[in-house]
């Protein structure tokens, strides 16, 4: 995706009311071309975009039958799922509100909640051929705390994905910058045939988001 020269980018006039990094924050989303699309392809967020060009380069979607979104607001990746894969049975968690996705079963709840794990396996007719996860923790502040948080429920995804997905499975979640954990990566090698890590165009450039892509489950002994 580009942009045109043709369009200078819009600058936000400064509210009293409204921080300098508020303002930043509303002037990247006006020019950003990612916003601009999702608005005209009908996608809650440009996070879609994320998981389409994850998908071509690993085709995640290709076949997929069953599909547990983690971290499912504001929608988009399961509106992705449901536009490439519409005979596909979605699942979705959030302890954020989201508004009803056709075709997909939404629990407003916390994943790390014990009942959680139960609550998506009986949502859907059998394991999930596709496991993904786009949450995050909410950040404090301090760059090796909101780290940790958020690769714990990068870990507590993945060891879900373990003990749900069918065998061939996949595990797709965002993970931040300096990659999986050692410890997370070693879990993810010993039970899938390849672990990647990818960063989608649509991620923006400051951002510092990856992801990690584990495909071919090896199945529960």
């Amino acid at each position: 995706m580009t942009r045109s020269g043709k369009n200078p980018d819009k600058r936000v006039k400064t509210a009293r009311k409204r921080s300098a990094s508020s303002t930043r924050w509303l002037e990247r989303q006006l020019n950003d071309p990612y916003v601009k699309q999702a608005k005209a392809d009908g996608y809650r967020s440009r996070a879609a975009y994320k998981l389409i060009e994850l998908d071509e380069k690993f085709h995640l979607l290709q076949g997929v039958q069953r599909v547990v979104d983690l971290g499912i607001a504001p929608g988009g990746w399961s509106q992705v799922v449901r536009k490439k894969a519409p005979r596909a049975s979605v699942v979705g968690i959030d302890l954020l509100p989201t508004e009803p996705i056709d075709g997909v079963t939404i629990f407003e709840m916390d994943f790390m909640a014990d009942e959680a794990p139960e609550r998506l396996e009986s949502a859907l007719d059998g394991p999930p051929d596709l496991v993904m996860s786009d949450m995050a923790a909410n950040t404090v502040g301090h760059k090796q705390t909101d780290h940790l948080r958020t690769m714990g429920l990068v870990e507590a995804g993945a060891w879900f994905a373990i003990e749900t997905l069918a065998k061939g499975g996949t595990f797709v979640a965002k993970v931040l910058a300096g990659g999986t954990d050692t410890e997370l990566l070693k879990l993810l090698k010993s039970h899938f045939a390849s672990v990647k890590h990818a960063k989608p165009p649509a991620s923006r450039k400051g951002s510092s988001e990856w992801y990690v892509i584990a495909k071919g489950f090896k199945g529960r002994d």
